[in-house]
């Protein structure tokens, strides 16, 4: 007699991406996602835009993940879905329409935290890192290092103490007039050139990052068309000149911003490894889609005798798989939602 399974429909609406996924017994059997274009003209995310266009997808990404799943809506046991943090119009959607459905086919909610989600990722594929482990979480909001004592036992050990990884590429490439989203292509021009510019990297005490003096010092440095590697306030390059020696470095600029901003996280990664004598180390979220930060950890996790363990593309950046897993382990807690949960744009662990 076969045993009885759970199946978890979750739901992500927390900025700009709707998706979809169905998790039985911690298996992501479908994983939709429907990616909003309409913010590129504008540079950045809309929340109002964000909120209508999730309206628009929430009912067909739905009815795609449960089709891709080759299960129909009452074979679901929960419904998860993302209460925090995010843009609150955005988590607007995905709570009330998780709420709504759960009514209706009365059964138990499941609100999980974004970036706990993000961690556990690392838990929907085999091999999997084992408890205790560290994880580098960087997004574009978020910068942590969270230590894993189980999946209910997250605690963030280090944190930006202003600005996230993701925001230094994303605010590097507006300054290099790369449209958005950025990140990505500075991560392709990066390939292309070599870190020959000498950034500083911040002197902060303990396991907290910063990126803010790190944006400071490439916008002055870009002022002065990187005459003699010129990180301070001087601004002699005239309009043009700056545009030109962009245009003449392009590659080797991203590439030097790049090495700099990965040699933060992983430098401090390094010591809270050996603050905690932990040998499993996982890296998250949307930055750690990055192809010279994977291949940073790699190569580190090598050298230092790590078992390093990096989520699929698909799970790095925002995805309802995701929220499955996590919300797969709440219900094996029985911790449900009720009713009159509401969203939160900010709140921690």
């Amino acid at each position: 007699m076969s045993q009885p399974t759970t199946t978890i429909l979750a739901i992500e609406s927390s900025c700009d991406e709707t998706s979809a996924a169905i998790c039985c017994d911690g298996n992501i059997l479908s994983n939709v996602i429907a990616t909003q274009k309409i913010h590129e003209q504008y540079g950045g995310v809309v929340p109002e835009l964000a909120s209508r266009a999730h309206l628009q997808n929430i009912v067909p990404v739905v009815d795609a993940a449960l089709k891709n799943a080759g299960i129909t809506i009452g074979r679901v046991d929960a419904i998860a879905f993302t209460q925090a943090p995010g843009l609150i119009g955005a988590l607007l959607v995905g709570t009330e329409f998780a709420k709504s459905l759960a009514l209706a086919l009365d059964k138990p909610l499941l609100a999980v935290h974004h970036m706990q989600a993000h961690v556990l990722a690392n838990l929907i594929e085999t091999p999997k890192p084992s408890f205790p482990f560290l994880c580098l979480t960087v997004s574009g909001g978020h910068t942590q290092i969270v230590l894993c004592s189980s999946p209910y036992q997250l605690q963030v050990i280090g944190q930006t103490i202003d600005d996230a990884a993701g925001e230094a590429f994303d605010k590097t490439a507006k300054l290099l007039g790369l449209p958005y989203p950025g990140g990505p292509l500075i991560d392709k021009y990066a390939k292309q050139g070599k870190p020959v510019y000498a950034f500083p990297e911040p002197k902060i005490d303990g396991l907290d990052f910063s990126f803010s003096g790190l944006k400071t010092s490439i916008l002055y440095f870009l002022n002065n068309a990187g005459a003699a590697n010129v990180f301070k306030e001087e601004y002699t390059a005239t309009k043009e000149e700056r545009q030109a020696f962009i245009d003449a470095n392009l590659a080797n600029i991203c590439a030097s911003v790049q090495e700099r901003i990965i040699s933060i996280l992983l430098n401090k990664l390094k010591k809270a490894a050996a603050q905690t004598g932990i040998k499993d180390i996982c890296i998250a979220g949307g930055v750690s889609a990055n192809s010279g930060l994977r291949e940073a950890l790699t190569k580190t996790g090598e050298q230092l005798g790590w078992n390093t363990f990096i989520p699929k593309f698909e799970y790095c950046t925002d995805n309802a798989a995701m929220i499955a897993i996590a919300g797969y382990y709440k219900y094996l807690k029985n911790d449900f939602a009720s009713l009159d949960v509401i969203p939160a744009a900010r709140v921690g662990f």
